[in-house]
């Protein structure tokens, strides 16, 4: 194509049009601090080339606007133009500044006149930037975090997984502190990192904030999350489209890794086998990799024995279930971007009832919603219906027998099932029976006289009281809790 340039007029069309799409997706501070002050003024060809000429006012102003918004300004323009987009930057020259200030000074003295735009008495608009703030500290900070922010929303990240958000407590303050230092240093730090426990507990939460740290620190980090399942998928499309050479290079040439629910691989051999490589070249080139699973690499089954010996070669690290304190801080951290008033009172008659972060964020969603559509009064009233909606929606069965719980629950309690059978009453092995006979009714949805069937002919009564007593200890318990959390995660993992 030979060297021309665009009318100004296509121009404009052009830069209004990109304008139109950075205002959706930056923040209106970000937007009018460094964006309108730097108009596009040429578009041209140079050889194959499309060059496109943006003006700012200032060398700094250029130079911010390059290094902090340019891949995304790209990005946009490319979209636009519908062809790859080379940007130059360049200072305004004093001619064209005077231009802009007196067609600037122009469009105030006409706006003075209309006391319906909102202006002040001053002819200057209350949202217009000071000449300060567009040279602040702050404002090169807000410009970072914006940028972060973008590409984290690309990559998949969740916005309100980061570690202000997160709470740290004994069951998970080591797990905190190794993502900590991870984000502040990936590669070199516990390579690979692998966080494995029950649902909600936080992992998912600390791997997607390692990646906003990582982006803060460098935006230009390329990261790649995924889960288990979509790995797995890819990697079939790749192969069943013969473009496996694609989805190579996204992985393996990564900055950092982020693998949620690694046991999905488990038992599909071409996927492990190209994981294999993947993790192999990544580490080799020491790329952090950040793994998350429901179990130690140990205890999923069908995971080759080559893998498994890699996944254990970094820092593995169990997150418990939530204790009461935590779910109570968690309760209050969460409620805040809601904008739901919940006091400690509150907060804790909630702790008590709910055992994970995930069921947490389920009842204050369903909060806000009675609160907002329903025009409901936050209240301890609200808050008790709430709950019992809530416990209403029966739990998922596990898919396993009456026979699975005793040998789980026995083999959890070091005991031998025939004792969990028997009508001993010491203290553990009673403990041991009446919390198998909870998790058959509660998961299993076994009758209770079926249930006592199994445990030495118990009368239905029996059992059910079985069941009242772990139900109220589990309440005030959290050991307790977090032993059935973890029969119930073993049984889940039951074929």
């Amino acid at each position: 194509m030979p060297s021309q340039d665009w009318s100004s007029d296509k121009v404009k069309e052009v830069w209004q049009t990109a304008c139109a799409q950075l205002e959706l997706e930056l923040s209106h501070g970000v937007y009018n601090t460094w964006i309108l002050p730097n108009p596009l003024t040429q578009v041209s060809f140079s050889g194959k080339k499309i060059v496109a000429t943006i003006i700012s006012p200032t060398g700094f102003h250029s130079t911010n606007l390059k290094n902090k918004l340019g891949a995304h300004l790209k990005k946009v323009l490319d979209g636009v133009i519908g062809k790859s987009v080379e940007i130059q930057y360049q200072v305004g020259d004093p001619l064209l500044r005077q231009r802009e200030r007196e067609s600037q000074a122009e469009d105030r003295k006409k706006s003075a006149t209309n006391s319906s735009n909102g202006l002040s008495h001053s002819g200057k608009s209350p949202q217009s930037p000071r000449v300060e703030d567009l040279f602040s500290e702050a404002s090169v900070e807000s410009i970072e975090k914006n940028q972060a922010q973008i590409r984290a929303k690309s990559i998949g990240l969740r916005q309100d997984y980061t570690f202000e958000t997160f709470a740290v407590s004994s069951s998970n303050e080591m797990a905190h502190a190794a993502a900590t230092a991870v984000s502040q240093n990936p590669g070199d730090a516990y390579n690979p990192l692998f966080l494995y426990g029950g649902v909600g507990v936080g992992k998912t939460h600390l791997m997607h904030a390692i990646g906003h740290n990582i982006l803060i620190e460098n935006p230009a980090a390329k990261i790649v999350y995924s889960t288990g399942e979509e790995f797995t998928n890819q990697i079939v499309n790749a192969i069943q489209t013969k473009k496996t050479i694609n989805f190579k290079n996204k992985y393996r040439t990564a900055d950092v890794l982020l693998l949620d629910d690694v046991q999905f691989i488990a038992g599909k051999n071409s996927v492990q086998e190209e994981f294999f490589h993947t993790f192999n070249a990544l580490t080799k080139n020491h790329k952090q990799i950040v793994l998350t699973s429901d179990r130690p690499p140990h205890e999923i089954l069908l995971l080759e024995g080559r893998l498994r010996s890699r996944l254990e070669a970094g820092l593995m690290i169990d997150i418990q279930q939530p204790s009461f304190e935590l779910r109570t801080a968690i309760l209050l951290i969460k409620s805040k971007p809601l904008n739901i008033p919940i006091s400690i009172e509150m907060a804790k008659m909630i702790a008590a009832r709910v055992d994970s972060a995930r069921k947490i964020g389920g009842i204050l969603n369903s909060l806000k919603s009675a609160i907002e559509l329903r025009g409901k009064e936050l209240s301890l009233e609200l808050i008790e219906q709430t709950l019992l909606t809530e416990a209403d929606q029966k739990r998922p069965r596990l898919n396993a027998k009456i026979q699975d719980v005793i040998k789980t629950v026995s083999d959890h309690y070091h005991l031998k099932q025939q004792a969990v059978k028997g009508k001993s009453r010491k203290k553990k092995i009673a403990l041991a029976r009446h919390v198998a006979m909870y998790v058959c009714k509660e998961d299993l949805g076994e009758p209770y006289a079926e249930i006592g069937r199994w445990f030495s002919s118990r009368d239905h009564s029996t059992v059910l009281h079985a069941y009242h007593k772990i139900q109220e200890m589990m309440l005030e318990d959290d050991s307790i809790q977090q032993e059935v959390s973890a029969i119930r995660m073993s049984l889940s993992g039951l074929r």
